[in-house]
């Protein structure tokens, strides 16, 4: 009987864990759509972070029953917007096409500030054969 009793304490412990891990990432859910949310006060937010400090499992429960369309709308806003952020910046720092780079190249040529074998060490750089 002992080897039972302790086989349903190891399923129980597993389930309750399984659980308090599903709450703890609903709770960070939640906590994170309230900052995303541009369109609600800071009042309003207050309000239910309090509601989450004394009624933890309620107010999550409320605000996914509430609010629960509009928090993948905000991630989805938040995720397309860190993407565009992203792209705009490599594309800042990657530079131009391989013709801009060979005329800038070429124009640091004809000043003389670098040497014709390195205006074809950087063509070959930027156009690989």
């Amino acid at each position: 009987m002992e080897f039972w009793d302790d086989f349903w304490s190891i399923i129980w412990w597993v389930f309750a864990a399984t659980v308090f891990f599903a709450y703890l990432m609903a709770l960070f859910a939640v906590i994170s759509d309230l900052f995303r949310d541009r369109g609600m006060s800071g009042w309003g937010k207050a309000v239910w972070l309090i509601f989450l400090l004394f009624f933890p499992v309620l107010t999550v429960l409320v605000y996914l029953i509430a609010r629960g369309k509009g928090m993948n709308e905000r991630a989805q806003e938040s995720a397309e917007a860190s993407r565009e952020s992203t792209e705009a910046y490599i594309r800042r720092v990657a530079g131009g096409s391989p013709s801009d780079e060979i005329s800038k190249a070429k124009n640091l040529l004809d000043q003389g500030a670098i040497t014709p074998d390195e205006f074809e060490t950087i063509k070959r750089r930027v156009v690989p054969a």
